[in-house]
């Protein structure tokens, strides 16, 4: 049976590709779906998650500090493969229980950028788990929740879009801090990560797949793999900043993300309004 509290926020997620309001507003969300100990049955909850790169994600079973772990979190124990939901792409994942100094350091980043998860510990005897979600590789492109090709690059960019401006407001909550947090610094290198694959993708199948069928598109081609080499420059810089020192300054590490925000969102704009029309079409014709 559907959780009351829970039901609403899935539903708007699937229905707004990972955009919902409230409480969770602004939050990285995901929808994680295991199966239940004694029905079998498939249960999805919605729950906060930290990026941890390398196509992993962490989520931690603070039952908001009860006595007692959350459900899921039980199931997993059970049957550690589950379904994740970014909003973007839907995907099956291996649940890895995090222990000893590696549950340590991934709480304390948590707590870092977030006190609330340290509340949450302090209200309950048990140690609060983390949990790895580690996404299983797969043969193919990935599954994007969208009906059509044009819908799907809309969705992928407009995920990047949110998750770009986050990294901003994090940075600029923290600039009065003298180094950056730890967790903070994996959320930049994560989205540069992220980012490249999809401009990578881009390039060797999206891009030749339209040269193809639509002759006309190649000067806009042509421009848009000349924005990709931009962005791979600034994506670099951010890099360089980010991993040149531990110590790298709050405000350093914003400015580029400005001057790659800049550069990004002209470009996604760009190649919406120039691909999205030929997208639909080569949808509706196969």
């Amino acid at each position: 049976m559907p959780n009351p509290f829970n039901q609403p926020v899935i539903e708007e997620f699937r229905a707004n590709h990972g955009k919902v309001g409230g409480m969770f507003e602004g939050a990285r969300l995901l929808l994680l779906t295991t199966v239940g100990t004694r029905t079998g049955n498939p249960h999805t909850t919605p729950l906060g998650y930290l990026p941890d790169g390398d196509g992993t994600v962490l989520v931690i079973a603070s039952a908001g500090g009860s006595p007692k772990h959350p459900d899921w979190y039980r199931n997993v124990l059970a049957n550690p493969r589950v379904t994740v939901e970014s909003g973007v792409f839907t995907y099956e994942a291996d649940a890895v229980v995090l222990d000893g100094d590696e549950r340590d350091r991934a709480f304390a980043r948590a707590v870092e950028s977030d006190p609330g998860w340290a509340e949450y510990q302090a209200k309950t005897d048990r140690t609060i788990p983390v949990v790895a979600l580690r996404e299983v590789p797969v043969a193919g492109p990935p599954h994007i929740n969208a009906g059509s090709m044009g819908e799907a690059i809309k969705v992928v960019h407009d995920a990047f879009r949110r998750e770009l401006a986050l990294i901003k407001q994090e940075l600029i909550a923290s600039n009065g801090k003298a180094t950056l947090g730890a967790q903070l610094r994996v959320n930049c290198l994560t989205f540069c990560q992220g980012l490249h694959n999809h401009h990578t993708g881009e390039d060797t199948m999206l891009f030749p797949f339209l040269a193809d069928r639509h002759p006309e598109l190649a000067p806009t081609l042509t421009r848009l793999g000349e924005e990709h080499e931009r962005i791979a420059a600034l994506v670099e810089d951010l890099r360089q900043v980010l991993t040149a020192t531990e110590n790298a300054g709050t405000g350093a590490v914003l400015t580029e993300v400005e001057r790659l925000i800049t550069e990004l969102e002209a470009h996604l704009d760009y190649e919406e309004q120039q691909l999205i029309p030929a997208l639909d079409a080569a949808s509706a014709a196969g």
